[in-house]
């Protein structure tokens, strides 16, 4: 209450309105597992279509583990499917393994030395991150802009139009071809008592007094093109950076090791190690090196007008998709070069609903390997509560062999899908076999967006698939759907379907995807929702508003056909009071609401009952 001391009119503003729920996102989705680049660690970026994985992750190409043949990149066409079955966010947590002899990032190394220094320029050009995809040819082209040197009227040369630090190249007129310093270089313009100069940044700075020893002084800048790094995606220019190493648009800024952000990092694939050259220096070094258009040095043809022969094309190398990635790998949980990865990096975010590891169920590594890393899926989305993991099921897998795989597992956050899916590879035009994992986590997400997250994301077309590895039919899934085994099916004139809805759980309370990932959905809601009721004051009023908010946004869902009931005291109740709160609880600063939601349950089996009816018989 405000305090008042002398008389007068007083104007406040008060509020009416009840606390209010939101529901949460339910179909932002992650996927754990290799690729062919990107980074290892840290908050997965968020990802709203295939070309902006494509541009951070590398392509459709086939991993390299060093094995007798390659592994078919199946995160990478998982997120493909995600995004075409009507996926809109998705995180990607990359899991690496290094190779045995490095860390499996590719390089480019320049070692020059330079006349009149003493020690050498050594510049280093690398990936930003390990992986195959990172040995990508890099275009350096330097461009000249206008002169820079102006006469006075006293005939006095000056230089106009730059700042200190710039890089400039001077261009000798033909009279003072030997005469000190030596022009045809590249310097950096020097602060002098007397205005600017040239200046080289070696053992001493080399004042040029005489700057009309120069026909013209011109800026220079360089773009780099980095070829792109998978098919969908587009190569990458950065135009006109400058070489001065404390610009923001600098060579070495926006190549650096630790860029300003994240941002950064993410859209800006390479590094440039200069190892402290002044920008004069990585000029010179840079200009070293044969043009593409007739091998000559680019320091040769900068004098001249043609352009073309100013760009040099550098191969990066040594790129390593590393090892198998094992269990520990996709846990992120054994330290050392696993520490921080996979599941564990996926912790920080507060937005995932679905997860599944594409995939991973064909490890390299094996059955065990597999059947590991499934678990730890699992043991993540049980910690986490509000997340349902997508199990793949084994390729090739026979009826026992999905059967027996089912048993060995219980959980009311996870649902098995069975077969893997036929799709045709944009790579090759062929057919190939891709894991359902990425198709029913971009169907969960488009059901989410078009019905609701209470509608079971079953009775919904592959959007993708062609064919499936094991054509089900009914007798077989008569065997697999009471064990929670979803089959996915082909039916004639409707297509390709997933045909089933169900969690790997024995409680029968929740056998459904859709009752679990809609309580869940609640849970998250209702929780954030009512964090602003933390250190109130635990009376009557404050129940009276918990239960308020509460009932208001279960009445809109059941409002929104989202819960059973003719009536909203059929389909909920909401209590919180003296009831559900003992004085153990108010002196422990315990607040207790209980719930009932009657969630709706999808309709499995239709059943019609059909008999003859006589003419004179009642109806």
């Amino acid at each position: 209450m405000p305090e008042y001391l002398a008389p007068g009119v007083f104007v406040e503003e008060t509020s009416f309105a009840g606390s209010t729920i939101a529901g949460v996102d339910t179909n932002t989705t992650a996927f754990v597992g290799p690729c062919r680049f990107g980074p290892v660690g840290g908050v997965p970026a968020q990802l709203a279509n295939y070309a902006e994985f494509e541009q951070l992750h590398g392509g459709l190409g086939a991993l390299d583990f060093g094995r007798p043949s390659s592994t078919p990149n199946y995160l990478a066409h998982a997120v493909r499917a995600f995004f075409e079955e009507g996926g809109r966010r998705l995180h990607v947590a990359r899991v690496y393994s290094p190779p045995d002899d490095g860390d499996g990032i590719a390089r480019w190394n320049l070692n020059h030395a330079m006349p009149g220094i003493s020690t050498q320029t050594s510049i280093e050009l690398r990936a930003r991150y390990p992986g195959a995809a990172g040995s990508i040819p890099v275009t350096l082209t330097f461009n000249k802009g206008q002169s820079r040197l102006r006469l006075s009227r006293r005939g006095k040369a000056k230089l106009t139009g730059v700042e200190e630090g710039d890089v400039v190249w001077a261009q000798t007129l033909e009279e003072a071809a030997s005469a000190p310093p030596v022009p045809g270089q590249f310097y950096s313009v020097q602060r002098h008592p007397r205005g600017l100069r040239l200046g080289r940044d070696n053992a001493g700075i080399v004042e040029l007094t005489k700057t009309r020893l120069f026909e013209a002084v011109h800026s220079v800048s360089i773009t780099v093109t980095a070829a792109a790094l998978g098919q969908a995606a587009t190569s990458q220019v950065w135009a006109e950076l400058v070489f001065d190493p404390d610009r923001s648009n600098s060579l070495s800024q926006v190549f650096a090791a630790a860029p300003a952000g994240a941002v950064g990092a993410n859209s800006v694939p390479l590094i440039l190690a200069a190892a402290g050259a002044s920008g004069d220096q990585i000029a010179t070094a840079l200009a070293q090196l044969p043009n593409d258009d007739d091998g000559s040095a680019i320091k040769d043809n900068l004098d001249s007008a043609d352009s073309t022969a100013r760009s040099a094309t550098l191969q990066l190398s040594g790129g390593s998709d590393g090892r198998a990635p094992a269990v520990a790998d996709y846990s992120g949980r054994a330290g050392g070069a696993s520490m921080g990865q996979g599941l564990q990096s996926l912790q920080a975010l507060d937005d995932v609903a679905i997860v599944a590891t594409p995939g991973a169920s064909a490890s390299p590594n094996g059955e065990a390997d597999a059947a590991s890393i499934q678990r730890a899926l699992i043991a993540h989305c049980e910690q986490q509560r509000h997340r349902v993991a997508v199990l793949d099921s084994p390729p090739g897998a026979a009826l026992d062999e999905i059967r027996a795989l089912r048993r060995s597992i219980d959980s009311s956050r996870a649902a098995l899908y069975y077969p893997w899916v036929q799709i045709v590879d944009p790579l090759t035009g062929s057919p190939m076999l891709n894991p359902p994992s990425g198709h029913i986590c971009g169907i969960y997400a488009r059901n989410d967006i078009e019905r609701g997250v209470h509608k079971a994301p079953a009775n919904e077309v592959i959007r993708l698939a062609v064919g499936f590895e094991l054509a089900i039919d009914r007798a077989q899934q008569e065997v697999l759907n009471p064990e929670g085994i979803n089959c996915l099916r082909f039916f004639a004139g409707r297509g390709y379907r997933v045909w089933g809805a169900r969690t790997v759980s024995s409680d029968p309370e929740w056998k459904y995807v859709n009752v679990r990932r809609y309580l869940s959905y609640l849970e998250r809601s209702i929780d954030i929702g009512t964090q602003w009721a933390v250190f109130e004051n635990n009376d009557q009023p404050l129940w009276d508003r918990v239960r308020g908010a509460i009932e208001n946004f279960l009445y809109s869902e059941w409002r929104l056909g989202r819960l059973v009931g003719d009536r909203p005291d059929h389909a909920y109740f909401v209590k919180c009071d003296r009831t559900t709160i003992t004085q153990n609880d108010l002196d422990n600063g315990r607040l207790i609401c209980l719930v009932g939601v009657a969630a709706a349950r999808p309709a499995e089996f239709i059943n019609f009952r059909i008999g003859q009816k006589t003419a004179d018989s009642a109806s």
